[in-house]
């Protein structure tokens, strides 16, 4: 590790740069990725608007032959919702959108089947009662322009006005509130409203256009394709159920296909799970908002907005979670008093995205497994990520703290220093 108040060795295995205070968040990302079966990821910090942790490890591969690389980005699932949440309010802060107006206000075919009064807000907090697939088959899911029009058509289901996570269909609501806004859609909005002012090739909805740097990592599990035809007669009847929670609103056949391979599921458009992002990049986003909307002396979002991005603490479980995440215009917050303050997102396997503005701190990691055993503390993970990360960024303001450079394609011919 390196800074302007001394150095250390990063832990073997591991690249990048990182200020020596967050020795002990590093060694325990490092410890994450021992074996070639174990996959690979990345760890980012910021503090103040400015990186002070930027290393990688493991294999972006199944088999742990391709190392993970300063541009190295895994599909981070529902991590995204909170890339394509800060789209909606880089609008919101040019005046076209308020978050109490109703979506039809702005996209006049959603008010059918009884959807009128549906706001903004009630979509960004994952309460318009439009969680559920309804019997949706793969071929229409990668069809992201069928599916903003599917959804504008659909009545809201029984849990309207009230939290049940929209695992899927959060991100056509929100492509579709966008592109009614904008007439563009939020493969390019993500571009131009996030990477571009962030100044970064490492965050993209789907997968990276040819040439591009940045590289996708493989998934490397599940990757076992045994038919389960007890499982394959009886869920889709189970999805079809509205109290099917968490199920009916992720479920569709040939769900595992989908993320199998060369990862199918990348060539749509579904801000909602398909983001293929690295921790650097996501870590640069929520630094900006943690940083009273700043980056690099520049204005990304308002502090006003930014303000408004901190929601009450709510201990009512979600309808389709079970858990009291306390969604609020795109974000979540960790339910337990006291053990991680701010918001972010988590996907599905831990990726993850955090920004603590009381703190001026802000942390991204991101990985390439999926559903392995290790699929629950990876899951819950970013919570003890997010301590050490607190604890490094305690001692850096007591000693300062000097910015790493930047690596890969984000740095300007610096590439990442490797130790170990």
């Amino acid at each position: 590790m390196t800074a302007g108040n001394g150095s250390a060795e990063l832990p073997r295995g591991v690249s990048g740069l990182a200020d020596p205070s967050f020795r002990h968040a590093v060694r325990a990302f490092a410890a994450l990725f021992g074996h070639p079966r174990l996959g690979g990821g990345a760890l980012a910090v910021y503090l103040d608007g400015q990186p002070v942790v930027d290393v990688w490890a493991g294999w972006s591969d199944r088999r742990g032959r391709v190392p993970w690389t300063a541009d190295t980005a895994p599909m981070v699932f529902s991590a995204t919702k909170g890339v394509a949440s800060t789209v909606i309010h880089r609008l919101a802060d040019r005046g076209l959108i308020d978050y109490d107006v109703p979506v039809a206000g702005y996209w006049p075919e959603f008010g059918a089947n009884g959807k009128a009064e549906i706001t903004v807000r009630d979509v960004m907090r994952h309460r318009a009662g439009l969680s559920h697939l309804r019997g949706v088959r793969k071929r229409e899911l990668l069809d992201h322009r069928h599916m903003e029009e599917r959804i504008a058509a659909a009545p809201a289901g029984r849990h309207f006005g009230r939290s049940a996570y929209h695992a899927l269909t959060y991100g056509w609501l929100l492509s579709g509130l966008a592109r009614a806004v904008t007439g563009r859609g939020m493969r390019e909005l993500i571009r131009t409203e996030i990477a571009v002012p962030l100044g970064t090739d490492g965050i993209h909805l789907g997968r990276p256009p040819a040439g591009a740097p940045t590289r996708v990592a493989r998934i490397i599990g599940p990757q076992l394709n045994i038919p389960n035809p007890v499982f394959n007669a009886v869920a889709p009847a189970v999805a079809a159920l509205e109290i099917s929670a968490a199920f009916g609103s992720m479920y569709f056949p040939g769900m595992r296909a989908a993320v199998q391979r060369d990862i199918p599921l990348l060539d749509t458009e579904l801000p909602s799970a398909n983001g293929v992002i690295t921790a650097r990049a996501l870590a640069r986003m929520y630094g900006a908002i943690a940083n009273g909307g700043q980056i690099d002396g520049r204005p990304f979002l308002s502090a006003e907005r930014v303000s408004m991005l901190s929601g009450r603490r709510d201990l009512r479980p979600d309808r389709n979670l079970l858990l009291p995440l306390a969604f609020h215009l795109g974000f979540h917050s960790v339910p337990v008093p006291g053990v991680l303050p701010g918001f972010g997102h988590v996907g599905l396997g831990g990726c993850v995205g955090w920004a603590i503005p009381e703190d001026g701190l802000s942390f991204a990691m991101v990985h390439n497994r999926l559903l392995t055993p290790l699929l629950m503390p990876d899951q819950a993970g970013f919570v003890a990520t997010g301590a050490l990360v607190r604890l490094g960024a305690a001692e850096a303001r007591q000693r300062g703290f000097s910015p790493v450079p930047a690596a890969g394609s984000d740095s300007d011919g610096v590439s990442g220093a490797v130790a170990g």
